[in-house]
């Protein structure tokens, strides 16, 4: 994760970021350089919208399935239900 020193982008720059990538015909790292980014940042952020359009790689997953396996990742670590898990498992138990 990134420390206090890290560069955060808002949503609508990677946009913009993303959307003069296709149309330009530049590399990426062309377009990351002319926007003094880095073409990493770039390349991740071109590589999720093109998984989000349906348009990645086989087996790749979009923003989406990233934080629902994320969201269940934290829920197993800490053994947290949400109260709608909670309520299901309380109205199963009550009906057995």
């Amino acid at each position: 994760m990134g420390n206090k020193y890290t560069k955060r982008y808002t949503e609508e720059f990677k946009r913009d970021a993303i959307a003069l990538v296709d149309p330009s015909g530049k590399t990426v790292t062309a377009v990351a350089r002319e926007l003094g980014i880095s073409s990493a940042s770039l390349r991740g952020w071109y590589r999720r919208a093109k998984a989000d359009r349906g348009e990645g790689q086989p087996g790749e997953l979009t923003s989406a399935e990233r934080e629902e396996l994320r969201r269940l990742r934290k829920h197993k670590t800490f053994g947290y239900l949400t109260p709608a898990e909670t309520r299901q498992r309380h109205q199963h138990a009550l009906a057995a």
